[in-house]
């Protein structure tokens, strides 16, 4: 998985080209104005945009793609859910950049229509998908492994983001196991499918976050983290850019993060995090 990783972000970085800049715009945008259009002429009419692998295999590809412009609700709840995830995918674009999001964003897309492929073929399921649910999902979960700490309001009550996709995580694997208990292994592989890019992106994270809980479980880490909080405290700040050397306490709005890729532990400001050259041993 690593080493697709390093592949998607070499490619990434050398066919800036293919990148779609506000790419979160034009499908918010589409998902409004195809919500409206859908109230005067019916939403029958929007079903040459959806998602029937059975047409797909018949020629009519553009399916692969148009089915996440479709809204999949109405009213003050498609609002809630354009401007969450625009607010998202803005995010996840500034942190990567436009060629890896934009990539992120369509491989979920084909990954979700291959998932629905799936389903077709084992189970004989031919249904229509309407709109980008497991594409947003896949979104959502990289932004609440980006920030697990970043909050949010769910019914005016504010919860971390870490919370928020446990939960989603949970209910996505009784939705599996409902599937797999009934004999539908088609429907059950679905999901696993379409979130194949969340794992791709983000199979190094899981490494190291893995790697992190066994090292605090050993009691010289407990020590050498202790060393590390009682060292910041005496610099006076947390986290120090190894490239320009800003710091959080001179730029306290300038974001702080650590790169998976570089040998031992080097934090990098956001403008450096993916500009510098990797430590090696």
């Amino acid at each position: 998985m690593r080493k697709l990783n390093d592949a998607i972000d070499r490619f990434c970085a050398l066919h800036p080209k293919l990148a779609i800049p506000g790419l979160m715009r034009y499908i918010v945008g589409a998902n409004a104005v195809l919500y409206v259009l859908s109230l005067f002429a019916g939403a029958g009419t929007l079903n040459f945009l959806a998602l029937d692998i059975s047409r797909v295999l018949h020629g009519e590809l553009w399916r692969l793609i148009t089915y996440v412009l479709l809204p999949t609700n109405g009213s003050i709840w498609l609002i809630i859910s354009l401007v969450f995830y625009y607010w998202l995918g803005e995010t996840l674009e500034r942190m990567w950049g436009s060629a890896k999001f934009t990539f992120y964003y369509v491989s979920g897309t084909l990954l979700t229509a291959l998932g629905l492929l799936a389903a077709y073929l084992i189970d004989g399921v031919h249904t229509s998908l309407w709109g980008a649910y497991y594409v947003n999902m896949a979104m959502f979960f990289a932004y609440a492994l980006s920030f697990p700490d970043a909050m949010v309001l769910l019914l005016f009550i504010p919860i971390k983001m870490k919370w928020l996709a446990l939960l989603d995580a949970a209910l996505f694997a009784a939705d599996i196991f409902r599937a797999a208990a009934a004999g539908a292994w088609g429907i059950a592989l679905m999901p696993i499918i379409a979130m194949l890019n969340l794992f791709i992106f983000f199979s190094p994270d899981f490494r190291r976050r893995a790697d992190q809980v066994l090292y605090r479980a050993r009691p010289q880490a407990v020590q050498f983290r202790k060393a590390v909080r009682e060292q910041q405290k005496q610099k006076g700040y947390n986290h120090k850019c190894s490239v320009c050397g800003r710091t959080d306490t001179d730029y306290p709005d300038l974001q702080f993060r650590y790169c998976s890729k570089c040998a031992g532990y080097h934090c990098y400001c956001q403008d450096h995090i993916f500009n510098h050259t990797h430590f090696t041993e």
